[in-house]
């Protein structure tokens, strides 16, 4: 029996620029107990579906039906909607800090919820809540009811939202991007506490995630949108091994699991489209290597075939397996670089002095002896779980953050004896590229003046050569030097990285810090970025420490890696060497947490059963 059926879901947008048609036609049903998940590129169209399905578009134009245990939420008025929302559809967001707020207790948040939606008293439900933290989780849960979101991790607090969304035992829930960000135990964490909730209480599951590898694992169906359409629908199990749509096929072929360490990846060629207009033809004909001369001028049939799967495409093969990942000329070496040393960490620890309100004093150990080289033409690879030290690490090298033990030389010199000239010279041999290309980027500011900030801060070059300069980095890392005036909201998520990378080569530095620059970014973006990072190195000798939670990224694009545990290296070793032949418990454990698209293999060809009209 369906939960949810819907029906030729549009929703169009009014903006200054024009309406924005983000969804068209979709339509789908997702049966009781099912665990469906949504997939597609940034802009595709995920979120506003749900987001429409739930009400929560207010100024929108939203046709078609969503019939949810039998009534229509289209069109439903908000007071209805409201009793709806939380009581039998639960909601997941992608950030838990920014869901969660910071001046109330996590317990009163959860139960809220309760006495909004249920009639019970204050003490009833502080109990049904404390046994919700309990079962996702919250270790000691009645002592941590009034304890506030800032006290927790990244992954306890999606803990809490989860409790949040669960406590009612709603019949849907509708997951955004729910770990993204979170290291890979925690992400398998939260995948397995949202699947062991949905066979406890009943409830269906609707996951929206870029992450391929996690459909693959957990969905038991999966449906691609691109531009607003649904290209793809079918088992998760034939849909990886064995894509219908050409889309499908695309996004999986650019996953670093689907190919050799080291080789360069093949993202998706071109752009998502504006959605302001609505092609004659298949919206994604211009950057489909199969397209055929009609794909550009007539709207493509519905392909349904005998094991379920549907396609929306002209072509009528049903299937199409991805190539075995093979070594390209790039591959990695798996060992060090042969160069000189760039940095040396000897013996670094630090420490933090924790001052509690009339309480004792704490020593809190961040680094714990910290011993690494990284030479030069090295990418070096640091992974562990959120908290274990990494990105502190980082900022100690880069002389962020001044060490409490123990010696960082950088390019021969010893970090703690430069004065402040010293400190000038060596802010320009160590740049940064960071994990939110947005966040880093002043949106006040022309990406411009943005590239060309360490030349004025460093005085190198006057305007007009320092202009040169800078369409010259846009060049280099895929910009058009034309865009120099506009804004970073006037950019894409990939373009915004690739400003990011720009400014962090303006001073040709010895070695770039790469902290977590891809997570936030979806597959075929990612390898547009994993490719240009790997060819600069190949063409300016650039030395990378690369830290991310996406192993396969880690795999494919580092030497070395080391993996660290409780403010300690735990574990040093080719990067070949750490998947195949792992010494600790840990990185064993690391790697059973990480998940990969699976490879591609044989599978029954598929027969074409209907089409169904031009959709």
């Amino acid at each position: 029996m369906a939960l949810l059926d819907v029906q030729g879901l549009t929703v169009d947008i009014p903006t200054e620029d024009g309406t924005v048609h983000a969804v068209r036609d979709v339509s789908f049903t997702i049966p009781q107990g099912a665990f469906f998940g949504i997939a597609g590129e940034s802009g595709s169209g995920k979120s506003v579906l749900t987001q429409a399905i739930l009400g929560l578009l207010p100024t929108a134009d939203v046709r078609g039906s969503a019939l949810f245990e039998g009534r229509d939420l289209i069109g439903l008025p908000q007071a209805q909607m409201r009793r709806l929302r939380g009581s039998r559809i639960g909601t997941i967001f992608q950030d838990p800090l920014s869901s969660l707020h910071p001046f109330y207790t996590i317990g009163a948040q959860v139960a809220e919820v309760l006495l909004t939606h249920d009639s019970l008293s204050r003490d009833e439900a502080r109990a049904r809540t404390i046994e919700m933290l309990g079962k996702v989780g919250i270790p000691d849960a009645a002592a941590r009811f009034d304890d506030y979101p800032h006290q927790f991790s990244g992954g306890m607090r999606q803990r809490v939202m989860i409790a949040m969304a669960l406590v009612m035992r709603p019949a849907l829930l509708i997951a955004d991007e729910p770990t993204t960000a979170l290291d890979v135990t925690v992400q398998q964490q939260v995948i397995a506490l949202i699947d062991s909730m949905r066979r406890e209480f009943g409830t269906t599951v609707i996951m929206i995630t870029h992450d391929l590898g996690l459909l693959s694992s957990t969905a038991d169906e999966v449906m691609i949108l691109y531009a607003g359409r649904r290209m793809e629908r079918g088992r998760a199990a034939t849909l990886f091994r064995a894509p219908a749509h050409p889309y499908t096929a695309g996004l999986l072929r650019s996953s670093p699991a689907n190919h050799a360490p080291g080789s360069d990846l093949s993202p998706i060629p071109g752009r998502p489209p504006s959605l302001l207009a609505t092609p004659a033809g298949c919206v994604f004909a211009p950057r489909c290597a199969e397209a055929l001369p009609r794909c550009r001028t007539e709207a493509p049939p519905l392909r349904l075939y005998d094991d379920g799967t549907q396609s929306l495409c002209w072509l009528e093969s049903g299937s199409r397996p991805l190539p075995a990942a093979t070594a390209g000329a790039g591959a990695a070496s798996g060992a060090p670089a042969s160069g000189a040393i760039v940095a040396r960490v000897e013996s670094v620890e630090l420490s933090y002095q924790m001052r509690s309100f009339l309480g004792p004093v704490r020593r809190l150990d961040v680094l714990r002896g910290i011993d690494l080289t990284i030479a030069q033409g090295e990418t070096l690879g640091l992974v562990g779980e959120s908290g274990c030290g990494k990105s502190t690490l980082a900022r100690v090298i880069a002389g962020l953050i001044p060490a409490t033990a123990g010696k960082v030389t950088l390019l021969g010199r010893d970090m703690a004896t430069l004065d402040r000239a010293g400190w000038k010279d060596m802010r320009r041999q160590v740049q940064v590229v960071f994990q939110d290309p947005f966040g880093s980027l002043n949106p006040r500011r022309r990406v411009g003046a943005i590239i060309g900030d360490p030349f004025r801060l460093h005085g190198i070059a006057r305007s007009e050569e320092r202009r040169e300069k800078v369409r010259g980095l846009m060049e280099l890392v895929g910009l058009n030097p034309e865009h120099y005036n506009r804004f970073p909201s006037e950019f894409s998520g990939g373009q915004r990285q690739r400003i990011g990378i720009a400014r962090a080569l303006a001073l040709n530095p010895a070695m770039i810090i790469c902290d977590e620059p891809v997570s936030a970014l979806d597959v075929s973006i990612q390898a547009q970025i994993l490719n240009l990072l790997r060819q600069l190195q190949r063409d300016l000798g650039l030395t990378y420490l690369f830290i991310s939670h996406d192993l396969s990224v880690v795999r494919h694009v580092c030497d070395r890696i080391a993996v660290m545990q409780g403010g300690r290296i735990i574990e040093m070793a080719p990067s070949e060497r750490i998947f195949t032949d792992p010494q600790q418990e840990y990185t064993r454990t690391l790697l059973a947490a990480s998940k990969a698209p699976p490879p591609p293999g044989a599978t029954s060809p598929r027969l074409l059963v209907n089409s169904i009209g031009a959709a």
